[in-house]
């Protein structure tokens, strides 16, 4: 079905893939693993049609791919779903399915055959949902089927899945499972990309891995194992995540019967207790959307509770300002590293200087010392194996795992008491992943206390002391890792058998 001959595509002095070769059959599925930075996107964004190949062939279908232009791809059976949903809120999901598919000087939309296909496509592969109900209605497990069925709408052979399982529970991802399995039965090949290496095992036919732009390994997943796979990934062997037992120490963060209110004045967060200490990781579950980022808002001072109590280290608190908590020994590692983790436009020297710079170390008499910053940088830049720059490199041009990088290094490097790591390990590679567990083990170790908020949940079992469960902006009591099973948070995180947490039940906790 799909044929990449040799395939070289370069940036500049950087070659982003090295003359990569592979195929994937009928009714298989080939899962593309490697490192952050390693080429995976770039050859996905030159099979969809993004990019044009410096070198090399690709065919798809017998039939060879020429332009770099999507709507070719897509006509030669190519779909791709993207990890961030594309999706327009506001309109429904078969207004969604059918954007871009109709001539633009049609003078009205054809929806009676649009449906009547639509509903074709959800029955003969599972993929159930309301073709009136409008996309910001659905959950994200209904989203991720849109998403499928777009692609198939238009006539996908070919289904390129990038992260798919990031955002659903275990009981959703078992779902798309089924029903990706149900899919390659009648043909449909796929590649699936996902640093969830379970998840690998589970679905794949084929693994190919990259490594620093080249093809390093390509074998059945009947001759793989999770631990052989990290380590082709790698280039070495990847040790778990080993997290040590500790007596917790004074209370860090202490919020009761918190409440926060959004522009409409409707509750983001009702009735929040939620008890952190030192030498402790607080692990918090949910699916997105539930609260978790009011809660994180709320954190790093970057908005105010209307009722409650909120105290760091023993002292209330009531002025409510990000300066003000970094102050306090709050560090934040945020959700979204585009948006809100750095300045995209600003080098890596100044990125890791934006929340200190003017301690004095860094600036004198109201001027920036480009020598120290510098020298900071390349410090940083070494210890956090930061790939793919210099401290003048602009920070867009890094993978996401090196932007990563860089705001763990950029906060962990001020040692925080409190550290709020929002999705930390998102979209990263098994050593990236590793490296920044690593990283929050000796920070608590320390003496520090992580509030760890993650849909992993394999990684908050792994990670945390004890876990608590976000859904429809409440948190459920603190659950003891020893005592929490990955079924149960999956239940509670949809709300089967959800008890909010009260002041005395975390207490109890």
């Amino acid at each position: 079905m799909l044929k990449i001959d040799n395939v070289t595509k370069r940036f500049g002095n950087l070659v982003a893939n090295d003359a990569i070769s592979f195929s994937l059959k009928k009714g298989k599925v080939l899962s593309l693993l490697g490192e952050n930075g390693a080429g995976k996107t770039t050859l996905m964004n030159i099979i969809f049609g993004h990019y044009t190949a410096d070198e090399g062939s690709i065919e798809v279908n017998g039939r060879r791919l020429k332009a770099s232009n999507p709507a070719e791809a897509i006509a030669l059976g190519v779909g791709m779903v993207h990890q961030h949903f594309t999706l327009a809120d506001n309109l429904t999901v078969l207004e969604n399915i059918i954007l871009g598919t109709e001539a633009i000087w049609q003078w009205r939309q054809n929806k009676k055959t649009a449906r009547a296909r639509l509903a074709h496509l959800a029955t003969e592969y599972g993929l159930h949902v309301n073709p009136d109900s409008p996309v910001k209605s659905l959950t994200v497990g209904e989203k991720q089927r849109v998403e499928i069925l777009k692609a198939l709408y238009r006539g996908a052979k070919i289904l390129i899945l990038d992260e798919p399982t990031a955002v659903l529970t275990p009981q959703e991802t078992d779902q798309l499972f089924a029903t990706l399995r149900d899919m390659i039965a009648q043909g449909l090949s796929v590649i699936f990309i996902s640093h969830k290496l379970g998840e690998v095992m589970s679905i794949a036919d084929d693994v190919v891995v990259l490594r620093h732009g080249k093809l390093v390994a390509s074998f059945p997943i009947a001759e793989a194992s999770r631990e052989i796979i990290a380590e082709k990934m790698v280039g070495e062997v990847v040790p778990a995540p080993r997290r040590q037992v500790m007596q917790a120490g004074d209370q860090l963060l202490g919020l009761e019967n918190v409440e926060l209110k959004g522009n409409s004045g409707h509750l983001l967060l009702k009735n929040i207790s939620l008890n952190l200490q030192r030498h402790q990781i607080i692990g918090i579950a949910g699916v997105s959307g539930n609260g978790q980022k009011a809660l994180s808002d709320l954190i790093s001072g970057m908005a105010k509770p209307s009722e409650g109590s909120f105290r760091v280290k023993g002292a209330h608190i009531s002025h409510f300002d990000p300066r003000d908590m970094i102050a306090r020994g709050v560090g934040r590692v945020p959700e979204d590293r585009h948006v809100e983790g750095v300045v995209g436009d600003f080098s890596i020297k100044e990125n890791l200087v934006l929340e200190n710079y003017e301690d004095g170390k860094f600036s004198k008499f109201g001027w920036l010392q480009n020598r120290t910053i510098i020298d900071h940088a390349k410090r940083l830049i070494e210890t956090f194996d930061v790939r793919g720059g210099t401290p003048d490199t602009i920070i867009r041009g890094l993978s996401g795992g090196n932007m990563q990088k860089v705001i763990l290094a950029r906060v962990l490097d001020n040692n925080p008491e409190i550290i709020l790591a929002n999705q930390p390990t998102r979209g990263l590679d098994v050593g990236a992943a590793t490296f920044v567990h690593d990283k929050i083990f000796k920070a608590k170790a320390a003496g520090a206390g992580v509030l760890l908020i993650s849909e992993d949940l394999e990684e908050l079992l792994a990670v945390s002391d004890k876990i608590a469960v976000m859904y429809h902006g409440q948190i459920s009591a603190q659950i003891p890792v020893e005592e929490v099973t990955l079924q149960q948070l999956g239940l509670l995180m949809s709300g089967d058998g959800f008890v909010a947490s009260s002041v005395e039940s975390n207490h109890a906790a």
